[in-house]
């Protein structure tokens, strides 16, 4: 979607007119609603109901329709005419992108050892960055060539057919297979979602990692969902540059810090579980200046090349929170509780995230056109100081990572 949003702000058909007879395409809080919002509300408020319903039912088969949803609507964006209609099919991709995560996270943990899951969860959330880095490369291609429709559709329908490829090759694990000491129970104990709820926040330590991952998300998909906007309107990156290079970017960046992470946590929490909070925590103050800077570049190959080690760092909130998570419930609790976990952190990061982008670009954009800049310029401004914004939430992100250690410690 983010290397789609220039083209789409710019088509006809979503053109508005202004009181003064301007005509002006969407704007960036538009698209930071569509994208964060009005998705992460029907994400999280369905990615639980999933959870409770995958406890109890196949989570092969919920995987299943959730991905055969999440690419159907996918393809239906490119279908769309105007603006309710392509936020609709956007809110569909959240209906099934909701029962793919709890799921997966779940059938992981019943395959390895809880010694092992940090960096297991950790190769499986490789598909993001990897995925990612297929969509910015296919999906700017596809866009210069035959427009941002047929990028919608294309990599929809790939999704439908690795949907169903999926289906023959997962299998439904037992429940607590790596869990011998409680696999039996776990087989009979299906706790209510009042139980699990409370449960969890009522443990500090995983309370606050929910809410670290949230802010640290919240950064990070600000940046997802605005850096090709930025690239493109501002430093003026082509779309070939943006398709090799950007992807290139987030596809080893986060691709690296993806895996990195699980494997630090399952190495140093075997000396204290202190470090599932201390591995993020030290990762998203490392990514903080570095974050400010990008923010600052005048052209695009320095801005890549300071995103790096941002992309990279920031995605060490959710490996450690995963394991810490899986690792602190039952077997019969665990797809719920990954699934409370990724409201919390799906809800403040990706509701907040690219909104508040969105909302400050617009807002400051509104601002300076008022004051005589040139609209072009001022929507330029506007987004590169919205994106540096975003560079105090990280503090914020250690502020929690930090008090989840102390709950840990005590």
């Amino acid at each position: 979607m983010s290397v789609l949003i220039e083209s789409i702000k710019n088509d006809p058909a979503f053109a508005k007119q202004l009181p003064d007879g301007t005509t002006v395409g969407l704007s960036d809080a538009d698209m930071g609603w569509m994208t964060g919002f009005w998705f992460a509300l029907v994400y999280t408020v369905l990615g639980v109901v999933v959870g409770f319903l995958a406890d109890r039912t196949s989570r092969r088969n919920i995987l299943y329709v959730g991905a055969t949803l999440w690419s159907a609507f996918t393809a239906l964006c490119g279908f769309a005419h105007n603006y309710p209609t392509l936020l609709a099919a956007r809110m569909g991709v959240g209906v099934g992108e909701a029962a793919g995560a709890p799921p997966s996270y779940s059938i992981i943990s019943d395959y390895f050892p809880a010694e092992k899951r940090g960096l297991a969860l950790a190769i499986f959330s490789m598909g993001v960055p990897l995925g990612q880095a297929a969509a910015i490369a296919f999906g700017a291609q596809i866009d210069k060539a035959y427009g941002w429709r047929a990028a919608f559709i294309a990599i929809g329908v790939a999704g439908v057919i690795a949907a169903l490829m999926m289906l023959f090759v997962v299998r439904e694990p037992k429940r607590g297979a790596m869990d011998p000491g409680y696999a039996a129970a776990a087989a009979q104990d299906r706790p209510s979602f009042g139980r699990t709820f409370w449960d969890f926040i009522s443990r500090p330590a995983l309370l606050w990692a929910a809410l670290g991952c949230g802010v640290s998300a919240l950064v990070g998909y600000a940046a997802l969902g605005f850096n090709a906007p930025f690239l493109i309107r501002v430093l003026k990156i082509t779309p070939d540059e943006l398709s090799l290079w950007y992807a290139l970017v987030v596809g080893v960046g986060i691709g690296i810090g993806t895996i990195a992470s699980g494997a630090v946590v399952d190495r140093m929490a075997k000396r204290s579980r202190v470090w599932y909070a201390l591995t993020p925590l030290i990762a998203m103050a490392a990514a903080a200046p570095f974050w400010y800077f990008y923010t600052q570049a005048q052209d695009w190959p320095i801005a890549l090349a300071l995103l790096f080690l941002p992309l990279l760092l920031n995605i060490f909130y959710l490996a450690p929170a995963l394991a810490l998570v899986n690792n602190s419930v039952k077997a019969s609790q665990r797809t719920m509780s990954s699934a409370i976990l990724l409201m919390v952190l799906n809800f403040v990061g990706l509701g907040a995230g690219p909104t508040l982008v969105g909302i400050i670009s617009t807002n400051i954009a509104t601002t300076k056109i008022a004051a005589g800049v040139d609209r072009a310029l001022a929507a330029q401004e506007g987004l590169r100081e919205a994106l540096m914004w975003m560079t105090p939430f990280l503090g914020v992100a250690v502020f929690f990572l930090a008090l989840q250690a102390l709950a840990i410690k005590r």
